[in-house]
């Protein structure tokens, strides 16, 4: 992710008290594992940095009762198979948002046939184009 990006959040996530517990290599490691994926260098870039933090969306990572591990296996529970890819957030609808194997953004419509979009080509192009200082 691109150090300029991930100062202006720093500096908004710290002005607001929003920044979660960073995530270490041995957690993401262990994570990756669980989940049977490789997640994407921008999502490290970014739970290493500020853990579960708000840039455009929350952003599930390793901390908190919503976190990326178990919101994966909420999903795969009822929808098994969706394996390629690890929630990392949802739309307000209850429609999971993933980063599948080539690092793109997905949106998982779990009421309309389990039909995915691609929403954005990266993490970081997803908060560039929708994260807003207020």
């Amino acid at each position: 992710m691109k150090k300029e990006l991930i100062e202006r959040l720093r500096k908004f996530l710290t002005a607001h008290d929003m920044i979660g517990t960073p995530a270490s290599d041995d957690q993401i490691l262990c994570a990756e594992q669980e989940l049977g994926v490789k997640f994407s260098s921008d999502y490290i870039d970014f739970i290493k940095s500020f853990g579960t933090a708000y840039a455009g969306m929350m952003i599930n990572a390793l901390d908190g009762n919503e976190n990326v591990v178990d919101e994966t296996k909420s999903l795969r529970e009822v929808h098994p198979e969706v394996t390629d890819t690890y929630v990392i957030s949802d739309d307000g609808s209850g429609n999971p948002i993933m980063i599948n194997s080539k690092g793109e953004i997905e949106i998982y419509y779990h009421d309309s046939d389990a039909e995915r979009e691609i929403i954005a080509l990266s993490l970081e192009q997803y908060i560039e184009d929708n994260f807003h200082e207020w």
